[in-house]
């Protein structure tokens, strides 16, 4: 091999570090397959619309797309793999909602969670729905706040674990109410909706998946959404903010993101293509049953949206002294 074709060549190796590439390497991509960390396990629903996308984008591309689940440590673990990995488009991350909420908590995190990926679309959002017992007297928002007023520190609430998105879903709920419902953290969602259907807790703010299928058997009551609109899940049930508590929202989402420096050109390509899976009915009709929506936002707005959940969470997390050394 000639010098002046050794120097060409190890400047395209160190360009592929940088993740910059020529605009014929990037039209190119991928040409091996791609790697999905997801930073929850499997079974949730950050990985119910992880593998729904990689599997259209796999149809796509022509190429596999490998999900890797690594949960542990509130989703720092494998958003941490992701943040050190190459930014060659060939390792992507599965972000939820905690990608938002883990910046309040954590005084120092591995990463920056804005400035070390490159955002590539919103996927997916949801709606937590209000639930509590067939036999409670509570049967809207309205008649929920007032029994708390009425027994200040007497009602709990239940959540998936401390810090999680229905976690906190619930203190902006008594931030915003001006109540005091005391909350009861579990290891996962199943154990709290046991013990709110048993009675043992009065209320939850739960992920659509783990609670509509009580809900359509009768054994949970609901009574809102918190969504900023009613829930497609749920059509006649209004949301919290139209039942007494005006501008509350709490959603829960899943982004696609790219390592920091990752090439603009392969961003593209892969924000162009989760924005045409995102508009196929069988893709809106497959995470609907899971009562998501599906969505295709732009890189841009998809950074805003991530940098005002961090504000909004941080802002939270704070108000309530919640903090995780």
């Amino acid at each position: 091999m000639s010098d002046r074709r050794l120097r060409y060549c190890r400047v395209l190796v160190a360009l592929g570090a940088l993740g910059v590439f020529p605009s014929s390497a990037a039209q190119s991509y991928p040409t091996r397959p791609i790697r999905l960390v997801v930073a929850q396990s499997a079974g949730g629903n950050a990985d119910f619309v992880g593998r729904a996308y990689s599997q259209r984008l796999a149809e796509r591309f022509g190429q596999q797309i490998v999900v890797d689940n690594r949960p542990g440590g509130a989703g720092i673990i494998g958003t941490e793999i992701v943040a050190r990995a190459l930014p060659d488009g060939y390792t992507l991350l599965l972000a939820p909602t905690g990608h938002s909420i883990n910046p309040g908590l954590y005084s120092k995190l591995p990463f920056d969670p804005q400035r070390d990926f490159a955002p590539v679309s919103l996927l997916a959002i949801s709606y937590a729905v209000v639930v509590v017992s067939p036999q409670s007297s509570v049967r809207s928002v309205p008649d929920l706040i007032a029994l708390a007023k009425a027994k200040p520190g007497q009602l709990h609430f239940a959540s998936s674990g401390t810090a999680a998105a229905t976690h906190l879903a619930g203190e902006l709920f008594n931030a915003m109410a001006g109540v005091n419902i005391v909350h009861v953290a579990y290891k996962g969602a199943p154990p709290g909706l046991v013990d709110l259907m048993g009675g043992r807790v009065d209320v939850m703010f739960a992920s659509p998946p783990s609670a509509m299928p009580l809900v359509r058997s009768g054994r949970l009551r609901a009574i809102a959404t918190t969504g900023p609109k009613r829930a497609a899940y749920l059509p006649d049930l209004p949301t919290v903010s139209e039942s007494g508590v005006p501008g509350y929202e709490n959603t829960i989402w899943q982004a696609l993101l790219a390592p920091s420096r990752t090439a603009p050109a392969v961003v593209t390509r892969l924000y162009r293509e989760v924005a045409a899976i995102a508009q196929l009915p069988e893709m809106r009709e497959r995470l609907a049953v899971d009562g998501s929506e599906a969505l295709g936002s732009t890189p841009q707005e998809t950074a805003q949206h991530i940098s005002a959940e961090i504000a909004r969470y941080t802002k939270l997390t704070k108000t309530i002294g919640l903090k995780v050394e």
